[in-house]
């Protein structure tokens, strides 16, 4: 595992969990973004193909345990897609003492329908490992109990555009081509808001990083809202 630009600020920081099978490069405009707004970012990269999400938080911990005791603010969380998941399942485990709020954009909450469909294939099996079997809608006792209900401020993006038309093909509308909107939402969340664009793009949409920034800094979304 590796870490980009990680930063010693007394600023608050955002620690950027990218989805699975994707890289801290995908968060590249969101860092940048998160910058210029005056947050010192964390945007790491993680094995999300070879483990589990239990393992995966154990091997994230060491650089987000220094970043939080590097800074003097709150810690905050911006996640894509599984790296809400994973942030989840960290921040049962090992919450900072100064958390800060939580912002998870297509993160499947409930499930990934697609995860649903494909998860017996060898293909998908070998392609996205272990943690590629925990986003199923239907989760075991194990996967169950890594994600506890939520005791802090999570503000959560979804998106309503597809890029996959076959694929996606069966999903419960509306939904971003990856996983349907009602399967973003949370129970306790404290803010939910839909725009224009799919999955992959969430992280790199204008809309969805000015919303980002705007619950980091108030704790609920612009009322100047695309969709809602």
């Amino acid at each position: 595992m590796s870490e980009r630009r990680q930063a010693a600020s007394t600023l608050d920081g955002v620690v950027l969990l990218h989805g699975i099978s994707r890289t801290a490069r995908s968060f590249r405009r969101m860092e940048l973004a998160l910058r210029t707004a005056g947050f010192a970012p964390l945007n790491l990269d993680y094995d999300s193909r070879r483990k589990g999400l239990d393992a995966l938080a154990e091997d994230i911990h060491p650089s987000l345990d220094q970043f939080a005791r590097s800074l003097d603010g709150s810690v905050h969380f911006v996640c894509h897609s599984m790296g809400g998941l994973l942030a989840r399942v960290y921040l049962a485990r090992h919450r900072p003492a100064r958390l800060g709020r939580v912002v998870m954009l297509g993160t499947p909450n409930g499930g990934s329908e697609i995860a649903d469909r494909l998860k017996n294939l060898a293909a998908y099996r070998a392609y996205f490992g272990p943690a590629g079997q925990q986003l199923v809608t239907r989760r075991d006792a194990a996967t169950s109990a890594l994600l506890p209900s939520i005791d802090y401020c999570a503000g959560i993006i979804a998106g309503n555009r597809s890029v996959y038309p076959i694929t996606s093909i069966g999903l419960p509308r509306p939904h971003d081509g990856r996983v349907s909107v009602a399967n973003t939402r949370l129970d306790g969340m404290a803010d939910h808001i839909v725009i224009r664009t799919s999955h992959p793009w969430l992280v790199r949409n204008r809309e969805a990083i000015a919303q980002t920034i705007a619950f980091l800094q108030e704790g609920r979304f612009s009322t100047n809202r695309q969709v809602d």
